[in-house]
């Protein structure tokens, strides 16, 4: 059983951070440094840009009551995902359950909106209530409340905030209204100028929706060097430095609109030496590719990316401390709390994650590390949920995940072993080519047989495996010759039929 979540600490100061956009017209790289120090990347590319918070015209394909859900068509590959719990009428009035096949029909239209991207097997998953985000502001335009970021804890703030959009909204426009973060210090300008771009939006996608055919795209979110300003820029940003001229001019024209503090902040970079490299960013992505992560002072770090799960193992390596081992154990996880609050950032992990630190027996001990690890998450921009130790010593961390992680935007599963992370040995192979060319024998009357295979497994057969091969020609009375492949991977093989 887990304990009770563990808030995050709000109020810590926030170090200096620069921005960094790299762009190539195949795809744009952003890299969030604080202190100098890589925290946050994020890469989309031209041709499978992410489609969270896009707005489509879906048509209903199939209803599926058991599970109170939908398959939505969108246009995509895979068709999406709609469940109750993210249908409009149902989230205004959760204490009234519904019934989903009295909300929608087969061959249905309706107005939906991606909250997550397609991730592996699984198709996007969609809201039927929609939200455009703007510098200040999230619209609403289905509901008629507003509310505000729970980062803006003063009560007296957030009453004030509240009580100047309902000044600056215009009659006969829809209220449903969340104030973000970033409104706290933007004037009555910056505020109406928010609204009336967003009120044009949702007229033109209303517009939009009554002309449009089924499946059709009535809104994409603003391309990644754009969003940057709108959700990442803060006041502890000192820059934004952008390497390509035609995206400068792009974001700076953002920004005198929507974006004005940011203006003098964006920043066009013009070295011969390429922007990441410069900074160290292209060793950093290496690193954070890699399934082991080494701490300081010598412990490391393995993490194990599932679909349905992150792991983080936490151990000492070469640390042995000063003093006993309690207290090598302590420091080591104590390091360990704050290089996984950045991996998770770095990686973009998100779901359910499931830490193992090194077991401490000392209580105080357990409960500074767990503190820890809250102020090291605090600063994550992702909404992130800590859980204490559980009996068996493993600490949950649930964060939000609405785009694909790091490791599935860049790679993809290794033809050699199919992701496993192992390859069958030598031998293993040898002793899998005997076994078929007994049966081969026994199906057909060759006169001879030829393996061929990679290198390391004829090596096998010509030392090691020298006997056993003899004794297989005794056995099937037909001669076998060897054949190198240097193309084959370890564990591919044929056997020809002479």
């Amino acid at each position: 059983m887990l304990h009770q979540s563990i808030p995050l600490p709000r109020d810590l100061p926030r170090p200096n951070e620069q921005i960094l956009v790299n762009i190539t017209p195949q795809e744009t790289r952003v890299a969030v440094l604080e202190d100098a120090i890589v925290q946050e990347l994020h890469v989309e590319r031209a041709a499978s840009r992410g489609i969270v918070g896009n707005i489509y015209l879906g048509q209903v394909k199939r209803v599926l009551p058991g599970m109170q859900s939908a398959f939505i068509e969108i246009g995509l590959e895979r068709a999406a995902f709609l469940h109750i719990a993210d249908v409009l009428e149902q989230r205004q009035h959760p204490s009234e359950p519904q019934r989903i096949e009295k909300m929608l029909f087969e061959g249905q239209t309706v107005l939906v909106q991606v909250i997550k991207d397609p991730i592996g097997t699984k198709g996007a998953r969609l809201s039927t209530q929609i939200s455009l985000a703007g510098r200040f502001l999230v619209h609403l335009p289905q509901e008629e409340h507003i509310g505000i970021s729970q980062k803006i804890e003063n009560e007296e703030d957030r009453l004030s905030l509240k009580a100047r959009l309902e000044r600056l909204l215009p009659d006969g426009t829809p209220k449903g209204y969340i104030i973000r973060t970033s409104a706290e210090t933007a004037s009555d300008e910056e505020l109406a100028a928010d609204i009336g771009y967003l009120g044009k939006l949702w007229t033109d996608i209303r517009q939009r929706s009554l002309t449009e055919p089924p499946q059709s795209l009535l809104y994409e979110d603003l391309p990644l060097a754009v969003r940057v300003l709108r959700d990442m820029v803060s006041e502890s940003t000192e820059h934004v430095i952008v390497d390509s001229t035609e995206n400068y001019s792009r974001m700076v024209e953002f920004a005198e609109q929507y974006v004005t503090t940011a203006v003098d902040k964006i920043a066009r970079y013009s070295g011969e030496r390429p922007l990441f490299e410069l900074h160290g960013i292209e060793a950093e992505i290496d690193r954070a590719l890699a399934r082991r992560v080494n701490l300081k002072f010598g412990g490391y770090l393995i993490i194990d990316q599932t679909e349905a799960m992150t792991t983080i193992d936490v151990n000492t390596g070469g640390f042995v401390g000063n003093r006993n081992f309690d207290e090598t154990i302590f420091k080591t996880n104590l390091e360990a709390t704050h290089a996984i609050a950045r991996q998770l950032r770095l990686r973009n992990l998100g779901g359910i994650i499931i830490v193992d630190f090194i077991d401490m027996d000392n209580e105080e001990h357990r409960s500074q590390v767990l503190n820890e690890l809250a102020k090291a998450m605090a600063r994550d921009r992702t909404r992130v949920t800590l859980n204490g130790f559980t009996s068996l010593g493993l600490v949950e961390i649930t964060r939000k995940r609405t785009r694909e992680s790091l490791a599935h935007v860049l790679c993809e599963p290794c033809p050699t072993c199919q992701g496993r992370g192992e390859i069958k040995t030598a031998q293993t192979v040898c002793y899998e080519i005997q076994r078929e060319i007994v049966r081969e024998a026994r199906q057909f009357d060759a006169k001879g047989f030829r393996i061929l295979a990679s290198q390391p497994v004829i090596d096998m057969f010509l030392d090691e495996e020298s006997q056993s091969l003899a004794m297989l020609v005794d056995f099937i009375g037909k001669p076998i010759s060897l054949s190198v492949e240097t193309t084959y991977p370890q564990e591919q093989f044929d056997v020809v039929l002479l």
